[in-house]
């Protein structure tokens, strides 16, 4: 007797949108690949935790593996897809081997976005992988080691000069973190240099941080981040940046260090669809996730260019990711079952957090607005609720009680070799 073959979904992106299909189909009959280039699953608004030294990789990543390990229709494979071939219905891979698919969700999520200025990459790094946290990490901390070296006292104040471009949550919770570190954290580790002199700065090209709250919270946030002594600059984007510092306007203001938080492109593997873009590079997918004329082929996450009912694009966080991922498994569970596929793709928006500092934070969850100690609770709660696994929800809390009362970050060990930093200038 004949088995009737089990159908084939090949997911890409082990993050929020594809960990989160994968899940929502573990008791269907059906067959599934996960693919990242990653062995594993990261918690990326914790991130800049990690570029800051407040917790470890470990803390808020977990392998792929261990967290499917239960799910018997799953095999993780590790690899690069480089190319989708739509007619055929397969995908190739960077080491030349094949994967078929009968049905296919890409979430390959986002990456740095430099506005045509690629070149400044190198002198300003990004925030977006595990890779990036700890040689951000690393770029930070020495920058500090540099400054007490360094006899000049003119090249000693740019180590200790740091700009964070852009002022979304990511740019605002760095750079109320670094004010952090350098006025508690490394307090009488040094001997030539006092940390607290160091000098960073936001920037931001728009009028206004954290643009998509409310402009009250927005202003409180502005008002929380100088009493932690950052320099919040607004209105004059950046023109130029190099390894000495950066340009606003035409004025150089010097800085050994600059972080780029300041905009995101989708996954270079779009264009090999060749279907239409947005100018983030997103895809412009149909209101059930798929491509037009291509039912099969779902897309979710960063990647996923679609509306809300307001008319308002569905902001790249990872909530959005999450529904993404559960709408594009019950279409696919219909579908198995014959059923009715569900309507279009409905976000449902429970609001926007972000972090200053110590007891810093803004809520803005449909009315209610909260700042302060009793958002930073809320944040911290929200946060901690969503990390896979109860041990990474474990350590974080009790890293993040250590720090609250001492000021301490405990991952603050700098790894590599620092040929490189120690290149002539």
């Amino acid at each position: 007797m004949s088995r009737e073959p089990v159908p084939h979904l090949v997911i890409i992106g082990g993050g929020f949108a594809g960990l989160w299909a994968t899940r929502a189909l573990a008791r269907e009959k059906i067959r599934i690949t996960l693919l990242d280039r990653r062995n594993h699953h990261l918690f990326q608004p914790l991130l800049y935790q990690v570029a800051t030294a407040g917790l470890s990789a470990p803390d808020i990543a977990a392998p792929l593996r261990h967290i499917l390990g239960h799910q018997r229709n799953v095999e993780v494979r590790l690899g690069e897809v480089v190319a989708i071939d739509k007619a055929i219905r397969q995908v190739q891979l960077a080491d030349g081997s094949t994967l078929g698919y009968d049905s296919l969700l890409l979430a390959t999520g986002a990456t740095h976005a430099y506005f045509g200025n690629d070149q400044w990459a190198g002198d300003a790094p990004g925030l977006k992988t595990l890779d990036d946290a700890i040689a951000l990490r690393r770029k930070l901390l020495l920058a500090f080691e540099r400054a007490e070296a360094e006899p000049d006292p003119a090249k000693k104040a740019a180590w200790l000069s740091f700009a964070v471009v852009g002022g979304g949550p990511t740019g605002v919770e760095l750079a109320g973190t670094l004010a952090e570190i350098a006025r508690h954290t490394l307090r009488n580790e040094f001997r030539h240099i006092d940390p607290a002199s160091a000098k960073v700065r936001l920037v931001e090209a728009g009028p206004r941080v954290l643009s998509s709250f409310p402009e009250v919270l927005s202003l409180k946030a502005r008002r929380q981040l100088e009493k932690l002594g950052v320099e919040v600059l607004t209105g004059t984007p950046v023109s130029d940046i190099d390894s000495l510092g950066f340009k606003l306007g035409e004025q150089f203001v010097p800085a050994r260090t600059v972080v780029w938080a300041a905009g995101v492109a989708a996954s270079p593997l779009a264009r090999t669809l060749d279907v239409p873009l947005d100018r983030a590079g997103r895809v412009q997918v149909q209101p059930d996730l798929t491509l037009p004329g291509h039912p099969e082929l779902f897309v979710a996450g960063d990647l996923a260019a679609v509306n809300q009912a307001n008319g308002k694009p569905v902001p790249g966080v990872a909530p959005a990711a999450k529904q993404m991922g559960k709408y594009v498994a019950d279409v696919i569970r219909a579908r198995l079952h014959g059923k009715p596929t569900p309507g279009p793709f409905k976000y449902a928006d429970y609001g926007n957090l972000a972090t200053i500092g110590r007891m810093a934070a803004i809520v803005h969850l449909g009315r209610l607005q909260l700042s302060g100690v009793l958002a930073w609770w809320f944040w911290l709660a929200a946060h901690v609720f969503f990390l896979i696994g109860f041990r990474n929800r474990v350590v974080v809390l009790l890293n993040w009680a250590v720090a609250y009362w001492s000021y301490q970050r405990s991952a603050r060990i700098i790894f590599g070799d620092d040929q490189e930093d120690r290149r002539p200038k």
